[in-house]
């Protein structure tokens, strides 16, 4: 029997493993010069490779001292561990001998990491996994217990201490996950051999630095089969491309809408595919639609700032879609950073006694009070930020892979750890996906833009306050603005917290609608009637506790945007015939989708 199996073992070709070692060696030499004259360039700017910049280790050195405090707890923990350990060595015992037992650690509902059946049928396996489970679960809880710790140390503690356990698991390294050593048996080793040209691929792209491939990016093309709703570029400055849709309609709504996405991330989130695209979507409901195109800067931008995105985007593109329709007013959505901009041009008008330029204003995911940021949080302190500061002001800009990276680490084992076993372990390529694609295709930040974004938002949360922040030489005062509003949030965004965005929007004196959409930041976003997914929460009264309006709220399953467009309907001004691009003076400047969504960071 032995023979048998060990004959069924297929051997990796010998020719054509030796040409693979010597162009990975290839590889490798060219990486490893790179990396060490980086390292000789950085040590001539010791400051931008400080050790630990974001204090760390202060952090973990503060736990670690009040944890010393109370050893009781500690031996406590300890006994707590070790009776589960014997239960576990128990119930393993039994398996081995053929018997039932119940778990003694149980993976999470939508753990991934542990959905091969190999996890629960092998015992050596079920074993790997559950003491890794107790033994996950026993660190975090002794560091989340520990008594004394200002509310940014623990919680920078606590998100450290994850990072590290979700690093650990079993399912992360070859010889522990099961699904590995079954490829790497049937392949003959090339799942391994393949998993290393990824690796050195990624560490390529990434210029030494590892930058992992979520999706076969060769798949897309921006303006080809992502971002390809047929547009017009009717408008360009420094900052933004401002693109026209064409008509799927003969009449269209008189009153134009204008949507402002983040610049953290190109706009074509909502133009993904014609069968999820709210762009497309919105355009086939008669709007006559524009949306900004942000500028992916550089360091000849450096000195771009928040008032610069609000003076040279939305009050510029109104100008232009005020002058292309004829219309004194216009509806506008506002996309995350893109929602937060969108509440200071509000306030910014009103001051003016210009309001009515904007008839309606629509908030996707939208913080205004970012006193409760989530997890973001943990990246928001003076070390972090002078930190960051002075790599932004080197370089003109923040990077986009840095800001990418720190929106991974919130879902690490989705967006980082899911990939390093898939492309390196079984040597897979990853699958064509164009949210991922979307994802991956980062921008960068220009660095005094940026720097009064996370110091006056994030870290004083000055923009709820009336006064806080002043733009244009005028003070901000959300309490002024009276616009009709529409907060659309996600229950598991882990960006914009939805209880946070639901104490923002109630900032505003005027009308608001607050409905909440099942999913997370994008998923309950780009939610399209035809998928017939997930579910909103609606109540319309006025509560001043996120909780006690959702314990209020009416469930409806599907998409909310039929619920958005009933409500903007409102403000339509009526019906007119189709407008298209290049109708009146403005000249189009280029087909859309434009240059600036095809600059890449890379």
């Amino acid at each position: 029997m032995a023979d048998q199996q060990g004959s069924d073992l297929r051997l990796p070709d010998p020719k054509q493993l030796g040409k693979t070692i010597s162009e990975i060696a290839e590889v490798s030499q060219r990486l490893v010069a790179e990396f060490l004259s980086r390292q000789a360039s950085q040590a001539a700017q010791p400051d931008a490779s400080q050790g630990d910049p974001m204090n760390i280790g202060g952090a973990f050195f503060e736990m670690t001292t009040r944890m010393m405090t109370d050893p009781g707890r500690i031996v406590e923990a300890n006994m707590t561990l070790w009776r589960d350990y014997m239960a576990l060595w128990q119930n393993a015992a039994v398996k081995m001998m053929g018997g039932e037992a119940t778990p003694i650690a149980q993976p999470d509902l939508g753990d991934r990491r542990f959905k091969d059946e190999a996890w629960s049928e092998n015992e050596v396996f079920d074993y790997i996994k559950q003491t890794y489970l107790l033994s996950s679960r026993y660190i975090q809880s002794v560091v989340h217990e520990t008594d004394g710790m200002d509310k940014h140390t623990a919680e920078k503690v606590d998100f450290y201490t994850r990072q590290f356990v979700d690093a650990m698991a079993p399912s992360n390294f070859m010889v522990t996950n099961p699904e590995v050593i079954r490829q790497t048996i049937e392949s003959g080793g090339d799942n391994l051999v393949k998993g290393l040209e990824n690796l050195l691929h990624d560490l390529e792209r990434g210029k030494g630095q590892l930058r992992i491939s979520m999706t076969d990016e060769n798949a897309f093309e921006v303006g080809v089969n992502v971002a390809a709703t047929p547009s017009k570029v009717v408008y360009r400055n420094d900052l933004m491309e401002l693109l026209q849709y064409e008509p799927t309609t003969e009449q269209v709504n008189k009153r134009p809408l204008l949507i402002m996405p983040p610049w953290i991330n190109k706009f074509y989130i909502l133009d993904l595919r014609p069968k999820n695209s709210f762009i497309k979507w919105a355009v086939d409901q008669g709007h006559t639609v524009f949306v900004i195109s942000w500028v992916n800067p550089d360091a000849s931008l450096a000195k771009k700032s928040f008032e610069n995105y609000m003076l040279e985007g939305p009050l510029e593109a109104l100008d232009v879609i005020e002058s292309i329709c004829g219309t004194t007013s216009t509806n506008v959505i506002g996309y995350c950073l893109g929602g937060t901009l969108l509440g200071c041009t509000l306030a910014y008008l009103t001051s003016k006694g210009k309001a009515d330029r904007i008839a309606s204003a629509t908030h996707f995911t939208t913080m205004l009070d970012f006193n409760d940021p989530g997890e973001l949080g943990v990246f928001i302190d003076d070390d972090s930020l002078d930190y960051l500061e002075e790599q932004m002001n080197r370089r003109g800009y923040l990077d986009g892979s840095e800001m990418a990276g720190t929106f991974n680490l919130l879902r690490a084992n989705d967006l980082i750890w899911s990939f390093v076993v898939n492309n390196y372990l079984l040597g897979k390529d990853p699958f064509p996906f164009d949210l991922l694609y979307w994802n991956s295709d980062n921008t960068r930040m220009p660095a005094a833009m940026h720097s009064f974004y996370l110091r006056k938002m994030y870290q004083e949360n000055a923009v709820k306050d009336p006064g806080g922040i002043s733009l244009d030489g005028v003070p901000i005062d959300l309490s002024t603005v009276k616009t009709p509003s529409y907060f659309i949030s996600a229950r598991e965004d882990h960006i914009a917290p939805w209880k946070s965005t639901f104490v923002g929007s109630q900032l505003y004196s005027g009308p608001v609608r607050f409905t909440l959409s099942a999913s997370g930041h994008i998923a309950g976003v780009v939610n399209p009637p035809i998928a017939n997914k997930y579910c909103f929460w609606t109540y319309n009264r006025k509560v001043k506790d996120p909780d006690s309006w959702l314990a209020k709220a009416t469930q409806t399953e599907g998409s909310w945007w039929p619920n958005w467009n009933e409500w903007v309907g409102k403000f339509s001004g009526g019906q007119v015939p189709a407008r298209k691009p290049g109708d009146g003076n403005q000249e189009i400047l280029c087909d859309g989708p434009g240059t600036y969504v095809k600059v890449r960071s890379l």
